[in-house]
């Protein structure tokens, strides 16, 4: 793939600018000297923050944003082929790209590129490596899946051309448009079967992604993740593992949290004790995502103690069980988990926890997923024994009818007994009332889902 050229561009535009990693890309190429542009269907908070640098986005589409000074127009993976600026883009022979092939293009420019991909985990991952490297000063360009707050957004824009840390997404195979000296991989399940045939498919998308890296580079993997032999047989580069027991290169042991909720645990490289971490993050699933990162920055030669300092005050990206605050007792928590294997490792970490009663509010993200995982849903939300349902969350698909939130609460109440609760609500005004009508001090409630699900909480007036 060539160097971006910037002599040759200059104007770009971003179909679905509003876009958590596409508002990322648009920052970093306009601190790069580019102009740019965009337009999304509504006016969100990326938009809004968008403006508020300076660049242009027009709310809603239309062919007339597409004017013949427009050097390539970029789209995100929601933007269909008929799409209008889709169709005046190549009616006026402008360049199309899509969001993972140019983010390709600008890390080219970088001298080290660190890429974390798997089926859940990346942007915790993401966002602990990018820390650890912004405290010891290395300053590097950041473009993650999540709002973090300790690195300013969902991007960060490093002076120089050292290092690029990015989230790399396996859905419509856009990681293999990246380039990577280090490669994580948190772990390969079955998920985006709207555009894969089945695991075996996603697990030949990733063999290919680690294919990409160089003979010098270095694959930090998942100890769990099944055949690794397999998957590693294409690449010549150095591979770790780690895990949660000592058959992984790093792991961890002796799991304990404070009254703050923060959580202990010590690491061990190949055996040997290496210290005791103690960080914000909930759950055993967060002590692997430090290991992933650790294992990264280690082999770059920085101390655990360094890593340590950094990270154990470290907040996290929002909604990631990202605690809101409290009300007449009762905490709030937001949740990003849309997968069963998320819901699980966030309903085991909140089990850790102590509390009276456990509510889950749930919005399913995407029909082809809840339709493809359906019994998985409710096997993992069976778990709880207070499940409230919201409708599906559409993202980029039409509502066909053939599956509905209702048919995850019919297969709930088949598998729990009846003294569980578990009902379906229409609207969120709905699971207020049913919320309110409930919890008592000493009680968690948590949105959970990749949707807009936590809106639920606003004007709660959380502290």
């Amino acid at each position: 793939m060539e160097k971006f050229d910037l002599s040759k561009v200059k104007r770009v535009h971003f179909i679905g600018i509003g876009g958590i990693s596409m508002s990322a890309i648009a920052l970093i190429l306009q601190k790069n000297g580019f102009y740019v542009q965009g337009s999304d269907f509504s006016e969100n908070e990326n938009v809004k923050m968008l403006k508020s640098k300076g660049i242009k986005v027009f709310i809603g589409h239309s062919k007339d944003n597409i004017t013949s000074d427009i050097d390539i127009v970029v789209y995100s993976k929601a933007i269909k082929d008929d799409n209008e600026e889709m169709v005046e883009a190549k009616n006026k022979n402008i360049v199309i790209m899509s969001r993972s092939k140019i983010l390709g293009m600008i890390m080219h420019n970088y001298s080290k590129k660190i890429c974390v991909a798997g089926t859940h985990g990346k942007t915790t991952t993401t966002a602990l490596i990018s820390k650890v490297l912004l405290d010891i000063g290395l300053d590097p360009t950041i473009n993650v899946g999540g709002i973090v707050d300790e690195i300013g957004g969902n991007s960060h824009i490093g002076e120089n051309n050292n290092v690029f840390v990015a989230e790399a997404c396996e859905y419509t195979n856009s990681f293999l448009d990246f380039v990577a000296d280090i490669e994580v991989i948190t772990n390969i399940e079955e998920d985006h079967l709207d555009f894969f045939k089945d695991l075996d498919d996603i697990r030949n998308s990733f063999k290919k992604f680690i294919e990409l890296l160089p003979d010098n580079g270095l694959l930090v993997i998942n100890d769990k993740i099944d055949d690794i032999p397999y998957l590693t047989s294409c690449t010549k580069a150095k591979v770790v593992t780690y895990g949660d027991d000592d058959s992984a290169n790093y792991y961890y042991k002796n799991v304990s949290y404070d009254k703050d909720y923060y959580q202990s645990f010590d690491v061990y490289k190949r055996k040997e004790f290496v210290g005791r971490m103690r960080q914000k993050l909930i759950g055993r699933h967060n002590a692997l995502n430090f290991l992933a990162a650790y294992a990264v920055l280690e082999n770059q030669g920085i101390s655990f103690d360094v890593v340590r300092k950094s990270l154990e005050n470290f907040k996290g990206a929002r909604r990631r069980l990202e605690v809101k605050g409290k009300k007449d007792g009762v905490t709030y928590i937001d949740d990003y988990a849309h997968h069963p294997t998320e819901i699980k490792a966030s309903v085991d970490a909140l089990k850790e926890l102590n509390y009276k009663n456990l509510y889950i509010i749930f919005q399913p993200h995407t029909f082809s997923r809840t339709k493809a995982l359906l019994n998985e849903f409710a096997k993992a939300l069976s778990l709880v024994d207070n499940v409230i349902l919201a409708k599906i969350y559409a993202a980029r698909e039409k509502d066909t009818g053939e599956i509905g939130s209702a048919d995850i609460k019919n297969i709930i109440m088949n598998i729990n007994n009846k003294n569980n609760f578990c009902e379906y609500f229409e609207t969120f005004e709905e699971i207020r009332k049913c919320i309110a009508s409930r919890v008592t001090s000493g009680d968690i409630v948590v949105t959970m889902g990749a949707g807009d699900v936590y809106k639920v909480f606003d004007d709660y007036n959380l502290k």
